[in-house]
């Protein structure tokens, strides 16, 4: 994409522009269908007329309930095209989690497949929006006007998960979404004759506002368990696929699959994961299910997309001590990240002076902030938010990522942990990605961490081997002789959007609600 200057702009020009480009390329293929993007134009204009003669216009906020499909990014780009701001929620809320966005956005419209349309009729909140919709559209609209838009009027608001409190709406400008789309798009290292399967919405629309053909995953993120690999493998196989762009969940069921059925795939020449953090015996496991395919691991949040990146390779084969934390490689082009002393409260600086003094030298754990054109600013209705997570300094503003970690004098990024997620005990700070790191290469632990129950430092363990626990208990021990309690558990949470970070907060709550027995009694 090049540099764009004019002040009038909309985001869906990149997707017209790419389809007067590609008019008989196939833009995506969901369920046995497909639609080129000369078709996806003609209906998306169409829909942006349907929409204008329903009442909804430039800045309506209209939230958007429809699984990915084609119908999802034919509603969003007729939304961006008509200047309305598209309130996106993903697939896996549940009836509670929708109205509290609900509160927040003050929508004027909802569009919603049929079954999510049952909610509206047991909820205050989805009865008050005056414009209900399904996904359907006239085919042939009286042409209207449409009203001119500009680089800094609101496209997109996107919610976080909401793990730690009330969910905050992240308000994406055009302006945004072009900056992300630029730094996404170099690092995605697109290719004419790409066919890319993603499972992450945003990635299918950088797709195709640059014209690479979209295959939907034939899975359902709001329910992980009922992956089922066979299937992904066969759509694979079948369009000829050569990027997968997914969770780490979605990369691990898939790669497990291969290995163990001897299913491999050498058409796939990239792979890209991000969302959550990818250990080095992990990312084996991706290596060996795809030997000759370059995996990609990237660093990122909600607010900013990408802060750094590291290759499967790099991150296996580089000297990895557990001790020093997660590598999630270097810091993106488009990002500048500087590392603060931690403070659970909100920081307010007048002078890049003041942001100095409190920035630490090279491999001094703090936490990250991050800058960049691409990193989102604002949060509707949400000043407290902003205060929390921003850090104004002149005219410019940084984003406090939450995420404790350092920088080495090589220029590589380590994570060690939530800055909430570490535990200070009798003048030690237990970092939890150094042992979510160890735990990960025990064979018979499928997944664990450290957090604070009950004021004691406490090891929580999910196995793979029930009959193992008394050895992993020693093992433990052994390695960290200060950890008070270790706690066996049949699951361990994980966050709803990926199904791939422990989501600390659930895991607090359900462990504060039994009685451990420490170690030492």
């Amino acid at each position: 994409m090049e540099e764009v200057y004019n002040d009038a702009f909309n985001i869906t020009d990149l997707f017209f522009n790419t389809a007067k480009k590609y008019p008989n390329k196939t833009a995506v293929i969901f369920k046995n269908k497909n639609i080129s993007f000369s078709e996806l134009e003609v209906q998306i204009e169409n829909t942006a007329q349907y929409f204008l003669n329903k009442g909804i216009g430039k800045n309506d906020r209209v939230l958007v309930f429809v699984p990915m499909s084609i119908d999802l990014y034919r509603i969003v780009l007729a939304l961006f095209k008509i200047g309305a701001i598209a309130v996106f929620l993903d697939e896996w809320v549940n009836k509670n989690r929708m109205e509290e966005c609900c509160k927040i956005a003050l929508c004027k419209a909802i569009i919603s497949t049929l079954k999510a349309r049952i909610f509206i009729f047991f909820s205050k909140e989805l009865k008050k929006i005056p414009i209900r919709l399904g996904v359907g559209f006239n085919e042939k609209n009286p042409g209207r006007d449409l009203s001119e838009t500009f680089y800094d009027d609101i496209a997109l608001i996107t919610f976080t998960t909401g793990s730690t409190g009330i969910p905050k709406a992240s308000i994406r400008t055009h302006r945004l979404l072009y900056n992300q789309f630029i730094a996404l798009e170099e690092k995605l290292e697109y290719c004419d004759d790409d066919v890319s399967m993603t499972i992450l919405p945003i990635v299918l629309l950088i797709n195709l506002a640059v014209g690479t053909t979209s295959v939907i995953a034939d899975f359902k993120s709001s329910k992980p368990n009922r992956l089922l690999p066979e299937k992904i493998i066969r759509q694979l196989k079948k369009y000829s696929v050569n990027t997968i762009i997914g969770s780490p969940f979605f990369i691990k069921k898939l790669s497990e699959y291969i290995i163990q059925e001897k299913k491999f795939l050498p058409q796939i020449k990239k792979i890209f994961t991000g969302g959550a953090p990818v250990f080095p015996s992990e990312a084996k496991i991706y290596n060996k299910a795809f030997p000759e395919t370059k995996i990609e691991i990237i660093y990122g949040s909600t607010e900013a997309e990408p802060i750094s990146s590291i290759s499967a390779n790099d991150l296996v084969n580089l000297k990895n001590d557990i001790l020093n934390g997660l590598n999630v490689g270097k810091v993106s082009a488009y990002a500048e990240v500087k590392i603060i002393k931690i403070d659970d409260k909100n920081i307010f600086i007048n002078s890049e002076k003041d942001l100095t003094e409190i920035v630490l030298p090279h491999n001094t754990i703090g936490e990250i902030i991050v800058k960049g054109k691409h990193v989102l600013r604002d949060y509707l209705n949400n000043e407290e938010a902003f205060k929390r997570n921003k850090i104004l300094v002149g005219n410019e503003f940084w984003h406090r990522t939450g995420d404790s970690g350092y920088i080495t004098e090589s220029g590589n990024l380590f994570l060690m942990g939530r800055c909430n997620s570490l535990i200070v005990k009798n003048q030690k700070i237990f970092y939890p990605f150094v042992y979510e790191n160890y735990f990960q290469l025990n064979e018979y632990i499928e997944i664990g961490t450290v957090i604070k129950i009950t004021n004691k430092v406490s090891a929580v363990v999910q196995l793979r081997d029930k009959s193992k626990e008394s050895l992993v208990k020693d093992l433990i021990k052994e390695v960290e002789p200060l950890i008070e309690q270790i706690i066996f558990i049949k699951k361990i949470p994980r966050d709803p959007r990926h199904n791939s970070k422990i989501d600390y907060q659930k895991l607090s709550n359900l462990l504060e609600k039994e009685v451990f027995i420490p170690l030492n009694t």
